[in-house]
């Protein structure tokens, strides 16, 4: 077997004997006729036509030769014959794969029926002087596929079609809000003070002012000013920054939704997300009509999960009583409960962090349907309205579907003396050692005091949505770079 630099070696020996027939590796242009996927659904013999892409495949039949080019749509196959290509076939020996190619030429069908192009006239467009691998998911070192996404990319169709639906489902959210009156609008990524969640921020230094900026860890408090401003219907789509781990469902840069509509509260905002969701799921998968209609499910690891509505709805602590069989909002239960499950459970661990961890050991695993968890206790929801019975509760849901969290949405709090006092208490409370950081936004309270109507608010996390309607296991198969340790040699395809 060849060493990768022997065939390194091959491959720029090849790249000289083009260069040598005059033909320039690395042309500034081809205009292809149509797409690969256009010429096979429009498929009429003796067509001509011109098509670019990727040599994937390569088999010589003595005075002919076939092989495959992929394009971003699709394969087809071409057939090269010497008579037809005179001195230039001798010098396809000079092609390998992972070559990108134009070739130009008449449409035939096989004898077994293969839709194939005869070629007349060919171009090399870019040599790939690096062999792909032929196995590309049987790597090893599979970081490697994301370290090398454009690799996976042109080796995996099934990695393109992710990422094409990633595609697909942003635009999908656009045209759905868009057509309900909502305004997308931008706000800072780097902000003095970083609010709108619990997460450490990444922190940098603006010289020319002098002072410190965090990337946003939420957009939140920033688009919340806009309904002070009057713009009662607004959204976001747009990237979140939070300096903590990796894992399959975390990364440090990620895609949120965020949406917030005057008037309205946490029950109409649980409304505007199934009906968001469902609807791109029709769209973009292809058992997705059946499953909104009560037919088939959606596939999801092993199983599948059905996206049927209506949707499950369940108080917070009500689930936690179904897993646990006991009243969790009482402070010596919970506490049992925890230190049961192997939690932290002590006196110095505030009873807010211990209801947040027995809920995502014992209670969010079951969650594979999509189910509404409500009302969570106020001490969890520091930007959230009270429910006008029982203060102790927030009128806030987040949605789990396959186990994974997709949307969390609030009756958005606009007293700005409760809110002063929320953030000051959140501040003081903060665990030694934690490793979120609070801060306590005084622009955003000063906003508050000009009033801000009643509203709800949602956000969504697209990476995980993707995953979902993807039936992808973890989210660095749906974003494209994602972070990565760095390495000083990752292994080569």
């Amino acid at each position: 077997m060849q060493s990768l630099d022997d065939l390194v070696k091959q491959r720029l020996s090849n790249l000289d004997r083009l260069k040598a027939a005059g033909r320039d590796p690395y042309r500034q242009r081809f205009q292809p006729t149509a797409a690969i996927a256009e010429l096979v659904a429009t498929f009429t013999p003796g067509v001509s036509a011109k098509v670019a892409g990727r040599l994937m495949g390569y088999r010589e039949h003595g005075k002919s030769i076939f092989a495959d080019l992929h394009d971003q749509t699709g394969r087809l196959q071409l057939f090269f014959a010497k008579d037809a290509l005179s001195d230039s076939f001798d010098l396809l020996s000079a092609l390998d794969l992972g070559d990108v190619i134009g070739v130009a030429g008449e449409l035939f069908a096989t004898r077994t029926g293969e839709k194939t192009i005869k070629i007349h006239d060919w171009t090399i467009l870019a040599k790939c002087l690096r062999p792909p691998p032929e196995k590309w998911h049987g790597l090893k070192d599979v970081e490697s596929r994301y370290r090398q996404r454009y690799v996976d990319l042109f080796v995996n169709p099934s990695v393109r079609q992710v990422f094409e639906t990633r595609s697909k489902l942003v635009a999908g959210i656009r045209r759905f809000l868009d057509a309900r009156g909502f305004l997308e609008v931008e706000t800072p990524m780097m902000q003095p003070v970083p609010g709108g969640a619990a997460a450490r921020p990444f922190k940098t230094h603006h010289h020319a002012l002098g002072m410190d900026l965090y990337l946003r860890i939420a957009p939140e408090l920033y688009l919340k000013e806009l309904l002070v401003g009057g713009l009662e219907k607004v959204y976001e789509l747009n990237r979140n920054f939070r300096n903590e781990g990796l894992s399959p469902r975390h990364n440090p840069e990620f895609t949120m939704l965020e949406v917030y509509q005057a008037y309205s509260d946490y029950a109409g905002m649980r409304v505007l997300t199934e009906e968001l969701i469902t609807t791109l799921a029709q769209a973009l998968v292809p058992q997705g009509r059946p499953s909104v209609v009560g037919g088939e499910p959606i596939p999801h690891g092993q199983g599948t999960v059905s996206l049927a509505r209506p949707w499950r709805q369940v108080t917070f602590f009500d689930l936690l009583r179904e897993q646990t069989k006991a009243d969790c909002r009482d402070e010596a239960q919970a506490r049992a409960q925890a230190a049961r499950v192997g939690l932290p459970s002590g006196p110095a661990v505030p009873l807010a962090a211990v209801w947040d961890k027995l809920f995502e050991k014992v209670a969010q695993p079951s969650l594979l349907d999509p189910t509404f968890v409500l009302d969570y206790p106020t001490a969890l929801c520091p930007l959230s309205k009270t429910k006008p019975e029982d203060p102790t509760l927030a009128e806030r849901f987040e949605l789990y579907v396959g186990g994974l969290e997709l949307a969390n949405a609030y009756s958005e709090l606009n007293d700005p003396a409760e809110q002063a006092r929320r953030f000051a208490d959140q501040v003081a409370q903060r665990p030694a050692g934690a490793e979120q950081e609070f801060f306590a936004d005084d622009e955003f309270v000063k906003a508050l005091e000009y009033g801000m109507p009643p509203a709800g608010g949602l956000g969504i996390g697209i990476d995980r949505l993707v995953m979902l309607l993807t039936n992808t296991a973890t989210i660095r198969d749906v974003i494209l770079f994602p972070t990565l340790k760095l390495a000083s040699g990752a292994a080569e395809p």
